[in-house]
């Protein structure tokens, strides 16, 4: 028989043991039902003690790798073909230690990031009931990542995989499950969606520090940014809060009794600072993390935080664009959804946040899904995510797939000259240009030197449009679908809407 001081040590000893266990383990996104990027040498990485041998087996292939002196290693396996099989991945350290990832699937990897919109899901779309009926998708997997914003990089994170069944896609990010399922329908392999963003989120939560200050205007920006996170004052924002709400049951009653739209609930600046953090917070704890777990490519869908400052925009959504694809060490192929209609306002704030993404299309393997003609102008989260989805979707099997789908992109501006009394603008993706409805096609304006906009006709001509006014007998600019909420209707011939645009520099008279 042991004795009592015996067990006391045994029992201590495997509790040794399993904390030497411990520090064997994988990224968090590295993890049971995955999905692993076909085609492509495939990163794994983790840690486990220093100088410790590491071996990963997968699929007939056997890797290994050293951990450094931080514990931290990394291998990549040889390019995998798809594979809707079930596998195991096994990790083995010393001492027999191993890890073993279940239920892997091989095929396409996307991930998406942004704002509220993005976040937004499926639960939350329109049509839920029969979506969620629809969800038989076993092979299309969903990873949500759950980090905390960081005030420095993190090297590990938190989240999980899900498979796609009735009971879990309510949870799945919308924007992504309606691309992934049109990539799925189309491309025949398991897809797999990382899904990391935040509601209410400006742009710049998403950049790491030292590449918004690397250019004079987003430092700038960015030092300004930093300045109002630290100056938060907690209780001062909790008291204006509770005023706001009492304001707002006071406004709702009055609307409930009118048979109005009750207006949005103010919204706790102390419980969002939670989840945003400062400038940077959000890349450092909570894209950092995923690399290099090997994507085919990357979905953006935000801009609605930083339409009090779109001249800037261009500049930080090309940092952001380039910093991830050097972050990942890959220029992956990556595509934004363009602002929504939204709410009737003179104001230009989101026109110009839309040609600023438009601008960003200069940058290779880009595209950007217009969707003016689906939002809700008294929703800033419109629910019709199924058709931003396929929008998204017809680039990606285009350009990424080589498929053949009804036009990569709505009209996009490629050029204008001024004919006499008339501009003429060029498109590009204009093919089969016409007007949604079947009416003369509406949204346009134009202005002469005194730079004062006139409503204008437009005639189609091929893939341009001949832009007339006859308040305006010498123009020298156009513009369409220049407001939050515009009322345009010109498509190319898959129906997808052009985009906002103007032949004009000229600055915005409102901005401040």
């Amino acid at each position: 028989m042991r004795s009592p001081r015996l067990l006391t040590l045994l029992a201590c000893l495997a509790l040794g043991a399993s904390l030497l266990a411990a520090d064997l383990r994988l990224a968090a996104p590295l993890s049971d039902h995955m999905v692993l990027q076909r085609e492509k040498p495939v990163a794994v990485w983790g840690w486990a003690d220093a100088g410790e041998a590491i071996t990963v087996a997968f699929a007939g292939q056997t890797k290994t790798a050293t951990a450094g002196a931080d514990g931290k290693w990394t291998l990549r396996l040889d390019a995998l073909p798809a594979s809707a099989e079930p596998r195991t991945l096994v990790v083995t350290g010393k001492d027999g230690r191993k890890i073993a990832v279940e239920d892997v699937l091989v095929g396409e990897v996307w991930l998406g990031s942004g704002q509220s919109n993005m976040a937004m899901s499926v639960q939350s779309s329109k049509d839920f009931e029969a979506e969620k009926a629809a969800a038989k998708y076993p092979l299309i997997r969903h990873y949500q990542e759950a980090s905390s914003p960081a005030d420095q990089p993190q090297a590990e994170g938190k989240g999980q995989w899900r498979a796609c069944a009735p009971e879990t896609v309510g949870g799945f990010s919308a924007t992504l499950y309606f691309f992934g399922r049109e990539i799925h329908r189309e491309i025949g392999v398991p897809v797999g969606l990382i899904n990391t963003s935040v509601g209410g989120t400006p742009i710049e939560s998403w950049v790491a520090a030292e590449v918004q200050n690397s250019a004079p205007a987003t430092r700038a920006n960015f030092e300004a940014r930093t300045k109002a996170h630290l100056d938060f004052d907690a209780a001062k924002a909790a008291a204006t809060f509770e005023k706001l709400v009492a304001a707002w049951k006071v406004a709702s009653e009055k609307a409930k009794a009118a048979g109005k739209e009750i207006p949005r609930k103010p919204i706790d600046q102390v419980v969002s600072r939670k989840f945003k953090g400062g400038p940077a917070a959000l890349y450092n704890g909570k894209v950092v993390n995923l690399a290099p777990y090997t994507l085919r490519g990357m979905l953006w869908y935000q801009g609605e935080g930083n339409a009090g400052n779109p001249g800037l925009y261009e500049l930080q959504l090309t940092q952001l664009v380039t910093s991830w694809r050097k972050l990942w060490q890959d220029e992956v192929p990556f595509a934004w959804v363009q602002l929504p209609n939204y709410r009737d306002s003179a104001s230009e704030s989101w026109p110009r946040v839309r040609e600023s993404m438009m601008k960003v299309l200069a940058l290779p393997k880009t595209g950007m899904a217009i969707t003016i003609d689906i939002g809700d102008p008294k929703d800033i989260h419109p629910k019709n995510k199924q058709d931003v989805g396929k929008r998204l979707s017809y680039w990606a099997l285009a350009t990424v797939y080589d498929r053949k789908v009804p036009a990569i992109s709505g009209p996009l501006p490629a050029g204008h000259q001024v004919e006499g009394d008339a501009v003429r603008v060029s498109f590009r993706h204009g093919e089969g240009l016409k007007t949604r409805d079947g009416t003369a096609a509406r949204g346009f304006l134009l202005a002469g030197a005194d730079k004062l906009w006139k409503p204008a006709e437009a005639r189609l001509d091929g893939t341009s449009v001949v832009v007339r006014s006859a308040a305006v007998p010498a123009p020298v600019a156009a513009r369409y679908a220049w407001a939050e909420n515009p009322d345009g209707n010109l498509v190319n011939g898959a129906g997808l809407p052009a985009t906002s645009f103007r032949t004009d520099t000229w600055p915005d008279p409102a901005a401040k």
